[in-house]
């Protein structure tokens, strides 16, 4: 008797083990509560990661900022972590591989749709919105020399549309659509980063580049400095029809003197650059990231001048996204609506 018990309690054990072994977990007991499934539903993190962009970008330097004060001032261990930007921000979400993220407003919006560069792999139902951050200006730019005047004159000419799949890319396609024209219009749409069209335009092989970023942008400056650069602006009717449009977009004006030679403000559109979260996280814990980062506003502005443009009144300009629940109770707080 007590050698077939000794059996019996071997085959009970190892069945626990392979039902365990197989991703399952232990029944729960009589009358507890059933634990919370790993997706859907809020969590609150041991830690957050923060997805940036690239270390010579703006969105690193400022996610290491806020990731210092997340974890100084609201008590919740954070780490920034570069990445490609935008597009693969957007992705990491998706995938639940990062809690936080930077991104571009329009990119954000065509990630919560499914289109554009998000067609095929369809939409992320799992991104709600913190904040609007600062403006990201889309600036059409040629040698200071260029005959190019007018953004109906790129028709025929070799111009840099931004890197492939990118928030660039978009901004030039809905700019010249605007204007009444298409890729097929120009001399040749060249898809480049911002580095590679500044040398482009510099040594006369590219006739012009659009280029979504904060001003003033480096490879901007480094073509000011050599050959003298200009800003194609745009007139009011057509801003006007761009931002009825596409609502992540604002007039925007590009002041005198942002560029060394730079010598008349120009008129343009700007998307914001966001902060996005995963929709997942708790409100608590959303509500205190929130109310952390901008009671500490002053802080993040000795890290990048960019925080300088951070202002909790213009926080929920452009922002096409569903709010999270902790980032409005906090915004509802202030006298804040979306």
């Amino acid at each position: 008797m007590k050698k077939n018990g000794f059996k019996s309690l071997v085959m009970m054990l190892a069945l626990s083990v392979f039902a365990v072994g197989c991703g399952g977990q232990p029944a729960p007991k009589e009358g507890a509560a059933p634990k919370a499934p790993s997706l859907g539903g809020a969590s609150t993190p041991d830690s957050i990661i923060i997805a940036t962009g690239g270390t010579s970008g703006t969105y690193y330097p400022l996610g290491g900022g806020m990731a210092q004060i997340f974890s100084e001032k609201a008590g919740i261990n954070a780490s920034a972590q570069s990445t490609g930007a935008s597009v693969e921000n957007m992705r990491l979400i998706k995938d639940g591989q990062v809690e936080l993220a930077f991104t571009q407003g329009d990119i954000a919006d065509y990630a919560s749709k499914g289109e554009i560069m998000f067609k095929e792999s369809g939409a992320i139902p799992n991104l709600q919105a913190i904040a609007s951050l600062y403006n990201e200006t889309v600036q059409i730019i040629v040698a200071k020399d260029s005959p190019i005047q007018t953004v109906e004159d790129l028709k025929g000419k070799r111009v840099s549309v931004g890197a492939p799949g990118s928030g660039t890319e978009a901004n030039a396609q809905q700019i010249l659509e605007a204007h009444g024209l298409k890729f097929e219009d120009l001399g040749k749409a060249d898809r480049l980063a911002f580095g590679e069209s500044s040398s482009f335009i510099q040594d006369g092989t590219l006739d012009a580049a659009f280029v979504t970023a904060g001003t003033p942008t480096a490879a901007v400056n480094e073509l000011a400095a050599t050959k003298g650069v200009r800003v194609i602006g745009m007139d009011d009717v057509h801003i006007k029809q761009i931002v009825e449009k596409y609502p992540y977009y604002a007039e925007q004006v590009i002041p005198a003197g942002t560029y060394p030679g730079f010598e008349q403000e120009m008129k343009t559109v700007a998307v914001k650059a966001q902060l996005v979260v995963r929709a997942e996280l708790d409100e608590e814990t959303v509500y205190s990231l929130t109310k952390s980062l901008f009671e500490n506003l002053d802080q993040l502005k000795s890290v990048h001048a960019k925080a300088e443009q951070i202002k909790l009144e213009t926080t929920l300009e452009g922002v096409s996204l569903e709010l999270h629940p902790g980032a409005k109770r906090f915004f509802e707080e202030m006298g804040l609506k979306k």
